[in-house]
């Protein structure tokens, strides 16, 4: 992900004057949110953690960390045939656990690096991809071990990756979007412009609907399947979109964000988009979720000013901690047993 020329890690406060609610505990869920970050050092409120990686939110307003401190953390992937198995990945490669946490090993060599997506297939669990600088990866070993996977591929970087639910697999290069129908055996071009893909998501609901976020070029929806895709035109046909979300329980009902964009939501599969921005301290979205467990709610991560949610299609917005944190990405998986 090329991140625009502004950046800089400098703290900004979550005091500021706007429709943002008091965050209240919420009942108790089947999954476990998950979040990969970078916090500047700088948190206005000094209670907050300053250690970069990732962290899993155990209450309203609280987060704990989970996995080494590796670095470059970028988000994770859970077995969902055992969650005792993770996977995450990062700028030094793909780092496992098949304990729940309490150990890790890296599991790539020393030429694989900048791991940018990871992700199990739920149909057949033992496989697992990731998309890297180098190219994507292979594993059939539930991420023990791993090999490259770039046949067909003009251009290796990948950013993003979908596993469909009957194992095709979606690849967002730097040059476009791809597609695998032999499980990583051999890769195709999709119809889509030759722009760096960002982010995709696919509803949960209906396989057919995804969204694409792209590097200057914009969002993108297609309702058959990835076939054909349509520029969303309520964003900027020049937004950096890094983030895309589906609602699991909802088809109707998804988001895109990106910088100096905010978030944008559709109720109605993507016919008409709104912008949901007001209450976020900032326009600045790098990470978008729907919830699972709660219909309709919608999380957020804001570059430097933390995580909120909405509960109400994005009118208000809930600040729910890591103040000053740049967050990459949000998973809701199963928790390890303990």
């Amino acid at each position: 992900m090329k991140l625009p020329p502004v950046f800089s890690f400098a703290a900004l406060s979550l005091a500021f004057a706007g429709s943002i609610a008091c965050a209240a505990e919420p009942a108790p869920t089947a999954h476990r949110l998950y979040t990969a970050v970078a916090m500047t050092g700088q948190q206005h409120n000094t209670s907050v953690p300053t250690d970069s990686g990732l962290y899993f939110r155990e209450g309203a307003n609280q987060w704990a960390h989970f996995g080494p401190r590796v670095l470059g953390v970028m988000t994770v992937a859970v077995d969902p045939r055992d969650p005792q198995v993770s996977l995450i990945a990062s700028a030094d490669g793909v780092v496992r656990s098949a304990d729940g946490g309490r150990t890790w090993r890296k599991t790539t060599g020393w030429e694989v690096a900048d791991v940018r997506a990871i992700v199990f297939d739920e149909q057949r669990p033992e496989l697992a991809y990731a998309a890297t600088a180098w190219g994507p990866l292979r594993s059939t070993d539930a991420g023990a071990t791993w090999q490259l996977a770039q046949k067909g591929l003009p251009r290796l970087y990948g950013q993003t990756l979908v596993v469909e639910p009957q194992g095709r697999i979606l690849l967002g290069t730097e040059k476009g979007l791809f597609a695998s129908t032999d499980r990583a055996q051999s890769w195709h071009a999709l119809t889509f412009p030759e722009v760096s893909v960002l982010r995709l998501a696919q509803s949960r609901a209906d396989a057919k609907v995804l969204v694409a976020g792209t590097e200057g070029r914009g969002a993108w929806l297609s309702r058959d399947g990835a076939k054909t895709w349509t520029q969303i035109s309520h964003v900027p046909a020049t937004a950096n979109v890094y983030a895309a979300a589906a609602d699991p329980l909802d088809s109707q009902r998804l988001a895109v964000g990106g910088w100096s964009i905010g978030v944008r939501w559709s109720n109605d599969g993507g016919a008409t988009w709104r912008d949901a921005t007001a209450g976020l301290p900032a326009g600045n979205v790098f990470a978008l979720a729907f919830d699972p467990d709660h219909a309709g709610r919608l999380w957020a991560g804001v570059f430097e000013r933390g995580i909120y949610y909405s509960d109400d299609d994005g009118a208000s917005w809930i600040a729910d901690g890591l103040d000053g944190a740049y967050v990459f990405d949000f998973v809701f998986a199963a928790a390890p047993t303990k």
